[in-house]
């Protein structure tokens, strides 16, 4: 790995999470996980439900659960812009389970194709919440 910098950004629907110079961070895409490093090419790409961690200059890992979005890389910058974006630690479990509780019952009642794919969005967001909080 290589210990060049980058500017890097998350901004989640409540406002800017994080701004500063990271070595690395990975997140998840549909087609599974992606790192990116100083002077990555220039892309746009969907980040997915789950995971998003990265590496500051001092060596430290900061993790956080994030929701879809997208991110761009250009000019030795990263910027990541996702629905929500939570730390581990913030999560409340007893909430989490009640969601998952809720989501897996909408799944079992008839719904229209949207309320389906609704209620399985909310299913995945819920189960990696709680995933995510064990890992502590």
């Amino acid at each position: 790995m290589s210990n060049s910098t980058y500017f890097f950004r998350i901004i989640a629907s409540h406002g800017v999470i994080f701004e500063g110079k990271i070595l690395t961070v990975i997140f998840n895409t549909i087609d599974g996980q992606r790192e990116i490093q100083a002077h990555h090419e220039e892309m746009v790409i969907a980040v997915d439900l789950g995971s998003l961690r990265f590496q500051t200059p001092d060596f430290e890992w900061h993790r956080y659960v994030v929701g879809i979005g997208t991110a761009q890389v250009a000019n030795n910058r990263c910027t990541v812009l996702v629905d929500t974006c939570e730390r581990p630690e913030d999560i409340d479990r007893n909430r989490a389970k009640a969601a998952l509780e809720r989501a897996k019952e909408q799944l079992r009642q008839k719904h229209s194709i949207e309320e389906y794919k609704m209620s399985k969005a909310s299913l995945a967001r819920a189960l990696t919440r709680l995933k995510e909080t064990y890992k502590e």
